[in-house]
């Protein structure tokens, strides 16, 4: 059976009709049908569930009408919808209004038709939100970047999703254009070119604008996610998808409550950040601090301006706050969410104790969009994730694929209205195995039903709520013309949880200059992607048959051996 449609009640493999009948397949609203032409085939597609009655979506769809129009008609044009530090707040309104003229300029002015793919760039504000729903609503599939990224990256993602055009901050269009993506439309907006979205969108007719008549499994977005081979994955979610993670985690952990007011420190580049600061609040008619500076110096004074009720952030940034909080008026706050990272104990009890707040810790990932394990209030078992949140099914396997006893580790295995769909790559078959969805962590299943962390299964560093393939960073090194050869692995760090380390062979005669690396990384990588440590090493380790022994650098502490059996000495770390 196809995926993308109907089965059973209750173990659906695609949506039905608003009254749980099942439909026909649906036709899509995509003139450039690429995604949908490289979705993954039928047989490598995980089971979806769709049991819960929120989650029986009709088979027409556009998610920024729901997100957008239905709040407004639900809670009125006068709610504040978007918040900052340096303007009023956007109402509802007033959002609606310039999404719906940026959908006008768009398809006319810019020529995009359902289906293209448009790159999103820019720091957290509410006209890349805007843009982000204009682009949905005009049936395009949005590809929403980090404005950190460097022209190699941007180039790469252009490329695998063959992105037509590009809506950009002028503040940060350098990069964009120095990628060089062949056939690519860039506008700005916030800058003075004459061709800038602002001044085309104040020409923009009155008035709404007609929504695509998008199909529940028209793909809406594709979120890039960083493999352990370090070449991105572009992940492919459905306009269903985007209501369903709110439908799910966030109606029934979360439970956001119209007057809250959301804050954090995820980027829209991140499905973290897009749930977490845009949908979520937006599916509740509730408001959200869009901040361009989110890190834990500016989390706790904004918290007290705009007194932010629903926070999400990483472990690290809890961590951080708690030597400031004392000394901030956080009694605003009510739901504080963590994710990206494992939770630590030490630091949810430090948190309860300094605040009185019990942090919901959470697993997603950029696969399944959103959060899928968690647990709210009396459910909180501090040193775990959580259960299987409601609509998500949770298991611990072997490498089989059989369930592991309670108590036993083993690999994480997801499923839920949410699947991993990749975008016309052969990992597809390594995520999703046997109808679940692997998520590459290791778990252990406590006997209450609880689910506790273990360890990532693969070479991912997870720092501070940011994922960074070892791989993808020795790629960019390996672009230097004094490195030879050179590996990037985790260690473990008492304040990010882990951090990368370079170790690095030289030619001969080139100088151990880590600043110099550290520069040409800069230019090459995000910033958060480079490596706190350059250790530079005579040769990496090996097996006999040349197979780099990644396990020795891992176990390595600075210049100490990591045991007796001929590990390179990692030289003075710079």
């Amino acid at each position: 059976m196809d995926p993308r449609h109907p089965g059973d009640a209750g173990t659906t493999t695609h949506a039905e009709g608003a009254s749980g009948a099942a439909r026909g397949p649906s036709v899509s609203a995509h003139v450039d049908t690429f995604a949908r032409d490289h979705l993954p085939p039928p047989d490598q597609w995980p089971e979806l569930r769709f049991e819960l009655p929120e989650l029986r979506y009709p088979g027409r769809l556009n998610c920024a009408v729901e997100l957008l129009d239905r709040t407004v008609t639900r809670f009125g044009a006068e709610w504040p919808a978007f918040r900052t530090d340096s303007g009023p707040a956007w109402t509802y309104g007033q959002l609606l209004d310039r999404v719906d003229r940026i959908a006008h300029v768009l398809t006319g002015e810019l020529g995009v038709v359902p289906g293209n793919r448009v790159l999103l760039r820019g720091p957290t504000t509410p006209w890349l939100a805007a843009c982000w729903l204009a682009v949905l609503k005009a049936g395009a599939v949005a590809v929403t970047v980090l404005a950190q990224q460097r022209p190699h990256e941007l180039r790469t993602m252009c490329g695998i999703a063959r992105v037509t055009h590009a809506l950009c901050d002028a503040r940060c269009v350098d990069d964009l254009v120095g990628a060089g993506v062949a056939g690519l439309r860039v506008t700005t907006y916030g800058g003075d070119a004459p061709d800038d979205l602002l001044p085309l969108i104040a020409g923009a007719p009155d008035g709404p604008y007609p929504a695509a008549d998008t199909a529940a499994d028209d793909v809406a977005l594709i979120a890039f996610t960083s493999g352990t081979t370090g070449r991105p994955k572009g992940c492919m979610h459905f306009h269903r998808d985007v209501l369903a993670i709110a439908d799910t985690f966030s109606a029934h952990v979360l439970r956001p409550r119209p007057d809250d007011v959301f804050a954090g420190s995820p980027p829209l580049g991140f499905t973290f950040g897009l749930g977490g600061l845009v949908i979520f609040p937006l599916r509740a008619g509730a408001s959200s601090l869009l901040l361009e500076q989110a890190g834990p110096r500016q989390l706790l004074p904004a918290i007290a301006r705009h007194r932010v009720s629903v926070l999400f952030t990483a472990p690290t940034a809890y961590r951080a706050m708690l030597d400031g909080v004392d000394g901030h008026d956080v009694g605003s706050l009510r739901r504080c969410v963590s994710a990206g990272e494992n939770l630590p104990a030490a630091t949810w009890h430090a948190w309860h104790t300094r605040t009185g707040l019990r942090i919901i810790n959470g697993i997603g990932a950029t696969e399944l969009l959103h959060i899928f394990i968690s647990a709210a209030d009396e459910r909180i078992r501090p040193g775990t994730t959580g259960l299987p949140v409601p609509g998500w099914e949770a298991r611990v396997v072997d490498g089989s694929g059989e369930s592991v006893p309670d108590g036993e580790p083993g690999l994480l295995a997801v499923r839920g209205p949410v699947g991993c769909r990749y975008l016309a790559d052969a990992r597809q078959r390594e995520y999703v195995r046997g109808g679940w969805n692997l998520t590459g962590d290791t778990y252990v299943r406590d006997p209450d039903g609880s689910f506790r962390y273990v360890a990532r299964a693969d070479d991912m560093i997870i720092s501070a709520g940011y994922n960074i393939a070892g791989p993808e960073v020795e790629e960019a090194l390996l672009r230097h013309p004094d490195v030879v050869e050179t590996a990037v692995v985790g260690h473990p760090d008492e304040e990010r949880g882990q951090v990368a380390v370079a170790y690095a062979v030289l030619r001969p005669d080139a100088p151990r200059d880590a600043e110099a690396l550290r520069a040409f990384l800069k230019s090459e990588l995000a910033p958060y992607k480079c490596p706190r440590r350059i250790v530079f090493l005579e040769a990496l380790p090996r097996t006999a048959t040349g197979k780099l022994q990644r396990f020795r650098l891992r176990a390595a502490a600075g210049d100490t051996p990591a045991d007796g059996t001929g590990v390179p000495r990692a030289g003075r770390p710079e």
